[in-house]
């Protein structure tokens, strides 16, 4: 990841897998804008050596307790695409109400973006409209019987 590009979420901590192992966590970092769905990122310092630790429900209730104890109030979420998982690397795929978290350490929701344009425009449309040709749709819609 480039580093220009990140949030970071969490710094270094200690984490279990369900056979009791201990992993250390980098940091929990995301990207800085993204449409809607946000992957967070947990860097490992260790190979996870094929175990896949993205799968193991203990490992994924206590990334989420440190989320949850830097601010995160919303739902749970799971493991992200397998093929987005490495050896050093968990990706899990928050949902929608992670993204009032992240925008409050930064993120940007890109869609947010065109929503506002496409809402700019319709209302452009309707300042820019004749009053004339307005009166004639009006007409027209309400002998089509369109509210």
């Amino acid at each position: 990841m480039d580093n220009e590009n990140v949030i970071q979420l969490s710094g270094p901590f200690r984490i279990n897998d369900s056979l009791g192992r201990t992993w250390e966590v980098r940091a929990i970092r995301i990207y800085d804008e993204g449409y809607g769905i946000i992957d967070v990122y947990v860097d490992l310092d260790a190979t996870m050596e094929g175990d896949p630790l993205y799968e193991d429900p203990v490992v994924i209730r206590q990334i989420l307790a440190r989320l949850r104890m830097l601010g995160y109030d919303g739902p749970d979420f799971g493991a992200g695409d397998p093929g987005q998982q490495d050896d050093k690397l968990i990706v899990l795929e928050a949902p929608e109400e992670f993204g009032h978290f992240a925008a409050s350490r930064g993120w940007k929701n890109l869609a947010e973006t065109y929503e506002d344009d496409d809402a700019n425009a319709a209302a452009s449309d309707d300042a820019t409209m004749d009053p004339r040709a307005q009166v004639a749709f009006d007409a027209l819609m309400k002998k089509l019987g369109v509210k």
